[in-house]
């Protein structure tokens, strides 16, 4: 017995200290504190924003066309016959200049109508001069037997006589003319220095009257047609009356820069504008804008001819603008918003636009001068919400965090 005692004693021993143990972990948990929360901070998004300026600039108007010969004509022999010589350079390509003979016709043929004619002119003045002398006498016949009136016949003093001899006269001297004028014409040239586009007549060819033989064109001035908005005829000087209620002699056109890529390297020629075609197209609704350039083919600094047929950048020189605001096209939204960053926050405005290019829209109206523009894109935006702006400007570096 007193061994069973002694373990009951020491069972009932473990389990009071376990009963305090226990109790003890009760109380901890239930006395225990929860932590304390911290709110999860949220950072506002980090945006790009570029400082604009106002400025004083000259409009640019771009576009783009094909060069073109302001003259070009076909090459028509006006009477038949075998060629006899050509221009030395009077193949694809070559140039010529202004009154050179391109083709040669034969012209025995022509000599032989002129000296023919000549003959004619002669024989008909003595038959006149004979008329006239006839005439001469009888008047005198009869002024002796009837001195004192006029004959009722005009046949008396030959005047139906006079008057056929004077128009056989001028008929074979009109004639003669056409011989002469058929003889200058076995020589074929131009009026204006030129190049030859295509040719399709040789030395020993038999030609026809009417019948092309070549496409020339003129080398001194070549012609761009640049399709353009009507609206982008507001920023320059277009002697048409499109935008000035002058008439056309008294405004000039305004000065151009035609550019190109030739050979791998950039071109420059200068141009100006002359007019706009008389017709606006009806699928497009533009405006096509003709440029002229003068000297062409002009050699310079290793600037290659302004040959038609080359595709070219027209940038054309508008008029001075005063206190307006280039902006980046991509940071205009919905057509005429833009985001400012204003003490730490995005704000929403509407801006006056005057126009756009490729690169920018000018603003007149909405922003001033200093401000801080949104350059980066975001899928939501609201006005007012928070951000951090990273600012460039040609004065400022840095970033700006508002929190």
């Amino acid at each position: 017995m007193p061994k069973l005692t002694d373990k009951l004693k020491r069972v009932l021993l473990i389990m009071a200290i376990l009963a305090v143990g226990v109790f003890i972990l009760m109380m901890t948990i239930l006395l225990r504190k929860p932590p304390a929360k911290k709110p999860k901070e949220v950072l506002a998004p980090l945006l790009n924003g570029q400082v604009v300026r106002t400025e004083d600039m000259k409009m640019v108007v771009r576009g783009f066309g094909t060069v073109e010969p302001k003259v070009e004509v076909q090459v028509v022999p006006q009477v038949s016959g075998r060629v006899v010589s050509c221009h030395k350079d009077f193949v694809n390509g070559g140039f010529f200049k202004a009154g050179e003979p391109l083709i040669t016709i034969d012209q025995s043929d022509y000599r032989l109508a002129v000296e023919n004619t000549e003959a004619a002119v002669a024989a008909d003045r003595v038959y006149l001069e004979r008329e006239l002398a006839e005439a001469a006498v009888a008047r005198q016949e009869w002024e002796q037997l009837n001195p004192d009136r006029e004959p009722a016949n005009p046949l008396v003093l030959h005047e139906p006589q006079i008057a056929e001899a004077e128009a056989k006269l001028q008929a074979s001297e009109a004639r003669l003319k056409t011989a002469k004028l058929n003889l200058e014409r076995t020589v074929i040239s131009m009026p204006f220095d030129g190049r030859v586009e295509s040719e399709s007549v040789d030395v020993g060819q038999y030609v026809v009257a009417g019948q092309p033989v070549a496409t020339v064109y003129g080398t001194d001035v070549a012609e761009i047609v640049v399709p353009l908005e009507d609206r982008d005829l507001a920023w320059f000087d277009l002697p048409v009356g499109f935008n000035d209620s002058k008439s056309s002699s008294s405004v000039a056109g305004a000065q151009v820069d035609v550019v190109a890529n030739f050979a791998g390297e950039r071109h420059l020629w200068a141009g100006r504008v002359v007019r706009a075609q008389g017709r606006i197209d009806s699928t497009s609704r533009m405006v096509n804008v003709v440029v002229q350039v003068a000297d062409p083919f002009e050699m310079s600094n290793h600037r290659p001819p302004l040959t038609p047929g080359m595709f070219v950048e027209v940038e054309i020189r508008g008029k001075d603008v005063e206190g307006v605001i280039p902006v980046p096209r991509y940071a205009v939204h919905n057509a005429n918003e833009v985001w400012v960053a204003h003490e730490g926050r995005l704000r929403i405005r509407e801006v006056g636009i005057a126009r756009k290019d490729k690169n920018y829209a000018y603003v007149t109206t909405g922003l001033s001068d200093g401000d801080v523009i949104i350059t980066s894109s975001l899928d939501t935006v609201t006005d007012g919400m928070k951000i951090r702006s990273r600012i460039t400007d040609a004065r400022i570096d840095k970033e700006s965090d508002s929190k």
